[in-house]
């Protein structure tokens, strides 16, 4: 059975047949709905399955839509989860976040303090790592790695017996720096000293790298000390 024409609602036969949008026109009838201009397979272009030319094809048009307190709070929480804006805000903000504080001389010591503690903790992982784990607890008392110096090594050893350190000699009177200590230290043999976090230190003499030789101010002891427990005011 032949089907009926979308445009006339007559039977379309074969040989005039035009099957296109899902409906079957006559040739003749296969034309734009403006204009009635007759279209063919390669010229129409098809909206709501109707045949239009490319001069009247129906334009999309745009809807205003009023400003309401929903539609801003929609638009504003868009903004917010857009990339772009977040690359825009991250490039402008970008080397604003930073501002230079003054190396006054308490940040100084401050800094030194810290630069030390660094420096105990990570001998002190270095020796852990060294010893399969066993190491002293922090701060490491420097006297356990004494070594003397080389031109120091004329002592009589006996054997199996720990290094020896130096002599400590008295200091010449007020010949010395003074120096704060910033850890408190308890003395491990007869010729050091004991102190606490704050005392001043006074006629501070260098033995070697790692020991001085000075007098705890407020107790008015004398004797060796660790280098890395003090620091100079």
């Amino acid at each position: 059975m032949n089907p009926l024409c979308s445009r006339c609602n007559l039977v379309v036969y074969p040989t005039e047949k035009v099957n296109c949008l899902d409906k079957y026109w006559h040739k003749g009838c296969f034309s734009c709905e403006v204009c009635k201009m007759t279209l063919n397979m390669k010229n129409y272009k098809g909206f709501e399955k109707r045949p239009y030319c490319n001069a009247h094809y129906p334009k999309t048009n745009f809807t205003c839509v009023a400003d309401t307190p929903e539609n801003l709070r929609l638009k504003q929480q868009s903004k917010m989860q857009s990339q772009v804006l977040y690359r825009e805000d991250f490039e402008k903000n970008k080397g604003k976040g930073f501002h230079v504080v003054t190396d006054t001389p308490e940040l100084q010591r401050i800094k030194k303090s810290q630069d030390q503690i660094s420096n105990i903790k990570y001998h002190e992982e270095f020796e852990k790592r060294k010893m399969g784990g066993d190491a002293p607890q922090p701060p490491s008392n420097p006297s356990s790695a004494y070594q003397p110096p080389a031109a120091s090594q004329n002592y009589n050893y006996e054997p199996a017996a720990e290094p020896v350190r130096p002599a400590a000699a008295a200091p010449p009177p007020s010949a010395g720096k003074r120096y704060r200590a910033v850890y408190d230290y308890s003395a491990a043999d007869e010729d050091e000293v004991s102190f606490v976090d704050g005392d001043v230190i006074v006629d501070v003499q260098q033995i070697d790298e790692g020991w001085m030789y000075g007098r705890v101010e407020r107790t008015g002891q004398q004797g060796m000390l660790p280098a890395n427990y003090v620091e100079a005011i």
